[in-house]
């Protein structure tokens, strides 16, 4: 007999989405935010994907090989638009938003994961030190900061547990604030 899984994405409660390009994410996270906006506050968007700052814009996109050649290659790159902002504001308004940052400085980081929670009215951001991500995180939000650490007794696990545990409490504080 097939053990019966308890696993979110077993239950069709979680959605998770390859992409491979950002033009394929931003038209994903649109589409997903504008296809869940009737759930309002019973949606989460947990936008963990590591995506770039920089792009090549389409329109500057080789159609053939390029040849080497041609000497050196200068490449002009775009700034991904900052799109969570429009997610929170337009897309999904009631949804709960938890955003991600990655630094390798524990002040710079603590410092954006800030201003991120505020620019684009984040619930939560979870701040990752580049050297500690997979030992502990720091999970910013309005009501002061959170250490979430990896239970080091245990041999298999991970940071990810604690965190998830966390982020399915105040979500459901979220929700009961909201009803």
């Amino acid at each position: 007999m097939k053990k019966q899984s308890n696993e979110p994405s077993a239950v069709g409660a979680l959605l998770k989405l390859p992409f491979t390009t950002i033009f394929e994410y931003l038209q994903i996270l649109q589409l997903i935010a504008l296809s869940t906006r009737r759930l309002g506050s019973s949606a989460l968007f947990y936008l963990a994907a590591a995506v770039s700052d920089f792009y090549v814009p389409w329109e500057s996109m080789a159609v053939h090989k390029i040849q080497s050649s041609s000497g050196p290659l200068d490449m002009r790159l775009a700034q991904v638009p900052k799109m969570l902002s429009v997610l929170r504001k337009d897309w999904a308004p009631t949804a709960f938003c938890i955003s991600f940052k990655l630094e390798t400085d524990t002040k710079i980081l603590l410092e954006k994961a800030g201003m991120a929670l505020e620019k684009y009215d984040m619930h939560m951001v979870v701040a990752n030190e580049l050297l500690t991500r997979k030992e502990e995180v720091i999970v910013v939000t309005q009501n002061g900061n959170i250490t979430v650490q990896r239970d080091a007794a245990r041999a298999d696990s991970d940071v990810e547990e604690p965190l998830i545990q966390l982020v399915v409490d105040r979500h459901s504080a979220y929700l009961s604030s909201k009803s």
